[in-house]
């Protein structure tokens, strides 16, 4: 079976947790450990977040004052590889003689799309109220609600194709687990000559997984969180959780924007696009949230 496993940036580096490279390591650790035993079994293609990451890179580019900060295609680019190493080298240590490769992915999105003017997309670490209000005057930035705390918003534009796609599938049919799409992948237009730039924004990981999966003909997109599983009525007294759901359901659901939300959109795009599965549950329980076991399970009928 083929997998499309989505892992979420904040599952790499937590909430609230460190950031230094050391700790990111030890969390792509514990996500490879989770994936080993899925990847033994089956065609595994792994794609992940890149939020918090690239939202520190952004940070660090802007406190070089003698030059100008890097744009947000450059910085994707950037985590893209940093991220990519990390889960490919532990992948290689934890599943020797299986072939690995990461590979840097452009997606294209339309120059005209109107979430360039309604910024959405959360970025970088968590703060509270105060401070985030203080950056947002500093620095122009757009900020949002994230749970609790709060963090910077920026564009995230619908991810319509994806340029390496047919090198992904030829990595794919030689038996290489692929490490791609990181972050959503770099955002890039293209233009009346058929030449690609990059632009100031950052996809949706989880829309550009589904797209990945869709257009792989992968059967399951397995999206792993820091959640056991998508709860309908979320923070509330009527909070329950959803194991076993049609995407016709999910779809009559209200979800946080900018956070679970895209994740319902994503399984529901898969689902009823291919009629494959779609699963969200807690990287720790890999396993079982392939299996069924743990997690929500999504599928376009009540199968």
């Amino acid at each position: 079976m083929l997998v499309v496993v989505a892992l979420g940036g904040n599952a790499l580096l937590r909430r609230g947790g460190a950031t230094d490279a050391a700790s990111q390591r030890a969390n792509v650790a514990t996500a490879v450990t989770a994936l080993a035993e899925l990847a033994l079994l089956h065609e595994v293609v792994v794609t992940h977040g890149n939020g918090p990451q690239v939202g520190l890179l952004a940070l660090q580019s802007e406190a070089v004052h003698e030059t100008a900060p890097y744009p947000l295609d450059v910085l994707g680019a950037e985590s893209e590889g940093m991220i990519g190493y990390l889960i490919e080298q532990e992948l290689v240590n934890q599943l020797a003689g299986r072939p690995v490769a990461t590979l840097l992915t452009q997606v294209i999105v339309d120059a005209d799309d109107p979430a360039f003017t309604h910024p959405t997309k959360p970025i970088g670490p968590v703060y509270d109220h105060r401070t985030a209000s203080r950056l947002a005057a500093e620095r122009g930035w757009s900020i949002a609600a994230d749970g609790d705390h709060y963090r910077r918003v920026v564009a995230s534009p619908e991810p319509r194709a994806i340029v390496e796609l047919a090198t992904l599938r030829l990595l794919v049919q030689a038996g290489v687990l692929v490490v791609c799409v990181g972050g959503g992948g770099i955002p890039v237009v293209i233009d009346e000559r058929r030449r690609l730039s990059g632009v100031e924004a950052v996809i949706d990981k989880d829309l550009s997984a589904a797209l990945l999966a869709t257009q792989l003909e992968a059967e399951m997109l397995l999206m792993l969180t820091d959640v056991p599983y998508v709860e309908a009525d979320w923070r509330t007294p009527d909070a329950r959780p959803l194991t076993r759901v049609t995407a016709a359901d999910l779809r009559t659901l209200q979800f946080a924007a900018g956070s679970m939300a895209p994740k319902i959109e994503a399984a529901c795009r898969f689902v009823e696009t291919t009629g494959g599965v779609a699963a969200i549950g807690a990287l720790g329980n890999a396993a079982a949230v392939f299996e069924g076991k743990e997690g929500t399970q999504v599928t376009a009928d009540n199968r």
